[in-house]
């Protein structure tokens, strides 16, 4: 049997000496240069890969947190030294530096063996658009079904276990179908997240690399390790997890995730099952599911290639295109040969259309943490694709294409296989910067939904116990003016708070109104031997806007920690110590056993 190469379990052969970073190398690359690979562009030797070699047997697994982890990059991506191609032998150069993403892999400690075939300049959802010099990868289950593009041969090479994960790219759908068609976790970085420079472009206002990986595990290991801001690209934004309160890990609490409605789905009997039971699993695990119109996503999508975003596709490839047109594949060169006719005016047609679905789809996506959506409609065999080549990548990129015009943050999951033998899968999508919470969930369904690690022919095993997920929120216990439609719960509500639950203190609290007002506000205050329960509800608030609203409350009332019925202990509303001394004029109203009910009596 092939080596186990997830991160994990790598990383425990080399703490435990049975293996080498050598040892492995050798025989992968023997493996792989037996055979003629249409899935590889570029297959490094050897002799190419020695530097980091020697450089890791001067350091060690504690050192490195990818120490020895071979890896492929799809060949629209620049690794030093060896030929870009993006699939076009024509276009071909070979870059003196690495990609900032690649760099940071290797720095690491992580290998690349070499450079993987994709769609022409990345234009394509299907993987059958390369030149007939490199060919075009199979789905890595069953050859006369495609591999899904334009990260092709990323996915296939991945989900044979050649490597431990691969780089791909993904504007529209690029890395996310293949990887759903595969078997394979693909993570969609929020725009900008992971650096673009040293990537080809397809569209540059809306590429991001791409990360396919075994597990959820190891698609988060490897995020950590790329995920930082790089000065020499434009498009690069900054943000740090850990500052704004996001930790991968375990969920601990119950969720609530969006479903576009099934008559819009428009998926085939395998897919629409993938949906049914990714819904049930998340459903189990407590999480409430909320059926939305999708309408907003769907118009999106169409705005990508029916819209002027061809025009930047265009852009990317122009020099190719005016001057040696014959050099592209015949499918690449129809879609972007009309390019260069879209005007100004279009752009911005197209540009305000998309304003207004964005504004439509955060209005949705604010109702819940999450959507659960179809990755693709069907799986599509070669001889469909040949037969209808523009048809079928336009239908296969249904759930796909409106995800960056959006800005939003998407993840490919595997749900298990298909009655044929291949793998089915779901997309997680949030808004930007949401990619760590869509791992915690991907993680979740990992531990519900049986699923082969790919096709690498080893079993996905249960992750492993991780500590608690932290999502970029903070619980916010209100028992006044703050409880839903109060005359505070814009407070929390603008900030783009949620409310999570109802729930009561434990029996040690006293409940008070003090004076003044409009509004009347209360005093929660803690009394261990003369207290009772209170009602309170509580509402998750981004982190990033704790900090406004504490400054919105006024003496003597300030947050502190409030032990509730289940023992929990959360932050919320307390009042000092002192307050209800003065003067006597707050009442006590703990007898009605919360506001609301102080309320109704008045």
């Amino acid at each position: 049997m092939k080596h186990d190469l997830s991160l994990t379990a790598l990383s425990r052969a080399y703490r435990s000496a049975t293996l080498t970073p050598r040892q492995l190398m050798q025989s992968l690359l023997d493996d792989m240069h037996a055979q003629q690979d249409p899935a590889w562009i570029t297959r490094l030797t050897m002799a190419q890969i020695e530097p980091w070699l020697a450089r890791l047997e001067s350091s060690s697994p504690e050192e490195l947190p990818l120490y020895g982890i071979p890896f492929a990059i799809k060949d629209n991506i620049d690794l030093a030294g060896v030929p870009t191609t993006a699939a076009c032998p024509a276009f071909a150069y070979t870059p003196a530096e690495s990609a900032f993403v690649v760099q940071r892999l290797i720095d690491a400690g992580a290998i690349p063996l070499g450079k993987t075939n994709l769609d022409q300049f990345a234009t394509g959802l299907v993987g059958e658009r390369a030149p007939d010099l490199y060919g075009t990868p199979a789905c890595a289950f069953a050859p006369e079904y495609i591999a899904g593009g334009s990260s092709s041969g990323s996915a296939v090479v991945t989900a044979r276990g050649e490597v431990s994960f691969a780089l791909g790219t993904d504007t529209a759908g690029s890395g996310r179908i293949p990887a759903c068609f595969n078997g394979l976790v693909g993570v969609k970085p929020t725009l900008g997240l992971l650096s673009t420079h040293g990537v080809v472009p397809a569209c540059a206002t809306l590429d991001t690399i791409s990360l396919m990986a075994l597990t959820s595990d190891d698609a988060a290991t490897l995020l950590g390790v790329v995920s930082h801001y790089d000065a020499q690209s434009p498009w690069s934004r900054q943000h740090d997890f850990e500052a704004h309160g996001q930790r991968y890990g375990q969920l601990t609490a119950p969720l609530r995730f969006g479903v576009a409605l099934p008559s819009q789905w428009g998926t085939d009997d395998a897919y629409s099952a993938a949906m049914e039971k990714a819904i049930g699993a998340l459903e189990s695990l407590g999480a409430e599911r909320v059926d939305i119109d999708a309408t907003p996503m769907l118009e999106a999508a169409k705005l990508l290639y029916d819209g002027p975003w061809i025009a930047e596709r265009y852009h990317a490839t122009r020099g190719l295109i005016e001057t040696n047109p014959e050099a592209l594949h015949p499918v690449t060169r129809e879609i972007l040969g009309n390019g260069n006719a879209a005007s100004a005016v279009d752009y911005f047609d197209a540009r305000y259309r998309l304003a207004e679905y964005k504004r439509q789809a955060d209005a949705l996506m604010a109702k819940f943490d999450f959507l659960v959506m179809p990755t693709t409609t069907h799986h599509p065999r070669k001889a469909e694709v040949a037969e209808a080549p523009i048809s079928v990548n336009s239908r296969l990129g249904r759930w796909t294409n409106f995800v960056n015009l959006l800005d939003f943050s998407a993840l490919a999951v595997p749900t298990g296989m298909t009655s044929q033998g291949l793998p089915d899968g779901v997309t997680l999508v949030g808004q930007a910067f949401d990619d760590l919470l869509l791992l915690c969930v991907s993680r979740s369904l990992e531990t519900m939904l049986p699923a082969p690690m790919s096709a690498t022919g080893r079993t996905r095993l249960t992750p492993t116990n991780a500590p608690p997920a932290r999502l970029g929120e903070m619980n916010v216990v209100v028992c006044g003016a703050h409880l839903s439609g109060l005359a505070l719960n814009h407070q929390l509500t603008s900030r783009g708070g949620k409310l999570a639950r109802l729930a009561k203190t434990s029996p040690h609290y006293r409940l008070y109104r003090l004076a003044g007002g409009p509004p009347a506000r209360p005093a929660l205050v803690y009394d261990e031997r003369d207290g009772r329960q209170i009602d309170v509800e509580v509402w998750r608030l981004p982190i990033h806007s704790v900090g406004s609203f504490l400054s919105d409350i006024p003496a003597p009332l300030g947050l502190g920690k409030i032990t509730l019925d289940d023992d929990s202990v959360e932050t919320g509303f307390i009042c000092a110590a002192n307050a209800l001394d003065q003067g006597g004029q707050a009442e006590e109203i703990s007898a009605f056993g919360g506001w609301r009910a102080w309320l109704a009596k008045q």
